[in-house]
C-alpha cells in the first residue's frame, strides 16, 4: 500500500532518467571539443567518474533506501562537486577562467534535483547554491555575469521541483490516511453486520427475557442492555482527530452514549480545533453529571450536535426533574460551581454562549453555542 501511494516515484524515475541522458551530454561535449582540451587522458577518466557514479546514484534512487535516506542525496552533491572540480584534470583553472567549459555540464544540476525532491524546497535551495558557488569558484568573479543564467536556472529547479517534491508528499500522506480510513471503515462494517447477525441480538434477547424474568434478572437485563449500547457505540465510532489541530467534535461525543444518554450527530464530520472541541465535550460531560446527580434516577437524557456552519450548537436536554433559574443562580452564590464554572465558564470562554431552560417537572435543556 505504501508503494502505491508513493506519488514521488516518477519525479525519482525522471531524475534517473535525467542523469543518464547529461552524462550523454557531457561525454558528447567532450568529443566535440577534444582538439581544444589540454589532457585528453583527464577528460576520460573525469567522464569514467561521472559515468561510474551516474550508475552508482541512478541505483540508489531506483530504490526506497535511496529516496528515504537523504544521505544518498547529500554524497550526489559532494561528488559531483568534486566532480566539476575534477576538470582541473583537462584543463588548467587558467584556461577556464579564460572561457574554457566546466566539463560536467548539465550532469551537475542532479543533486539539485535529488535535495530538492527529498528535502524540498530548502534542499533545492541548498544544491542549487552549493552548485553555483562550485561553478563561480572555477569560473572566477570576473565570469560571475556570464554564469548568471546557469545560477537563475538552478535555483529555479531546486525552488519549482522542491515545491512540488513537497506538495505531492503531503497529497501521498493524505492518500495514505484516507485508504486507511476507508480500510478501517470496511472492516468496522463487516464487523458490525457479525455484531448484529449475533451479539447484539443476544444481548437483546437476555435485556427482554431478563426484564420478563423480573427479580435478579433485572440487573442481568441491565448489564446487557448497558453492553448493547456500548458495542453499538463501538461500530459507530468515528476517528476523532482530524489533520493538525483540528478534532470532529461527533467522534469526540458518540462514546458518550449509555443506556440512558442518547447521542445524535451529523452523517459528517464536525470540525473544530481541538482545544475548542476538547473544551466542549468538558462541559456536555458536566451537564451529564448533573443529570445523573439531580434529574431523578429514571431520567433519560439526550446530547444533538447542530452545524450551522459558523457556529456549532450542542443541545443536552433531560426529561428529569428540573429546577428553576433562581435555584441554578442560589447553587452558585452557594458555592456549588458545576454550572457557573465547568459548563458557563468554559463556553464563554471559548467566545460561545450559554441558555439554560427548565422548569419542575419538564426536565432540564442545556444549549451550548460556539
Amino acid at each position: 500500500m505504501e508503494r502505491d501511494t508513493d506519488l514521488l516515484q516518477p519525479l525519482w524515475r525522471a531524475l534517473v532518467v535525467f542523469r543518464g541522458i547529461t552524462w550523454a551530454f557531457a561525454c558528447f561535449g567532450v568529443w566535440s571539443r577534444w582538439d581544444g582540451i589540454v589532457r585528453p587522458l583527464g577528460a576520460v577518466l573525469q567522464l569514467v567518474v561521472m559515468g561510474v557514479w551516474t550508475v552508482i546514484s541512478s541505483y540508489g534512487y531506483g530504490r526506497r533506501w535511496g529516496r528515504r535516506n537523504t544521505r544518498l542525496a547529500f554524497a550526489d552533491l559532494v561528488i559531483t562537486v568534486g566532480c566539476m572540480y575534477a576538470t582541473l584534470w583537462a584543463q588548467p583553472l587558467m584556461d577556464i577562467h579564460a572561457g574554457a567549459s566546466v566539463l560536467t555540464s548539465v550532469w551537475a544540476a542532479g543533486p539539485v534535483l535529488a535535495l530538492a525532491i527529498s528535502r524540498g524546497r530548502d534542499g533545492g535551495l541548498l544544491g542549487a547554491a552549493t552548485i553555483s558557488l562550485a561553478l563561480l569558484s572555477l569560473r572566477g568573479v570576473d565570469h560571475a555575469a556570464k554564469i548568471l543564467s546557469n545560477v537563475q536556472l538552478l535555483l529555479v529547479a531546486g525552488l519549482v521541483v522542491g515545491y512540488a517534491a513537497s506538495t505531492m508528499k503531503r497529497a501521498g500522506a493524505r492518500l495514505r490516511e484516507a485508504i486507511a480510513a476507508e480500510s478501517a471503515t470496511a472492516e468496522r462494517l463487516r464487523l458490525s453486520r457479525s455484531i448484529h447477525d449475533g451479539v447484539l441480538q443476544v444481548l437483546a434477547q437476555v435485556q427482554r427475557r431478563g426484564t420478563a424474568i423480573g427479580g435478579e434478572a433485572l440487573e442481568l437485563a441491565q448489564l446487557a442492555a448497558e453492553q448493547e449500547v456500548a458495542l453499538r457505540s463501538l461500530m459507530a465510532a468515528r476517528q476523532a482527530v482530524a489533520d493538525g489541530d483540528q478534532a470532529d467534535l461527533c467522534g469526540l461525543l458518540l462514546p458518550l452514549a449509555t443506556t440512558r444518554v442518547d447521542v445524535v450527530v451529523p452523517a459528517t464530520q464536525v470540525l473544530l480545533p481541538a482545544a475548542t472541541a476538547g473544551e466542549l465535550v468538558a462541559a456536555v460531560k458536566e451537564a451529564l453529571l448533573n443529570v445523573v446527580q439531580h434529574a431523578g434516577p429514571e431520567a433519560r437524557c439526550w446530547v444533538a450536535v447542530e452545524d450551522l456552519g459558523e457556529s456549532v450548537v450542542v443541545s443536552v436536554r433531560d426529561d428529569g426533574v428540573g429546577t428553576t433559574p433562581a435555584r441554578l443562580e442560589q447553587a452558585r452564590i452557594d458555592g456549588h460551581l458545576g454550572v457557573s464554572e465547568s459548563i458557563r465558564g468554559r463556553i464563554i470562554d471559548l467566545g460561545g454562549s450559554v441558555t439554560v431552560r427548565t422548569a419542575p417537572g419538564e426536565g432540564t435543556e442545556w444549549e451550548l453555542k460556539v
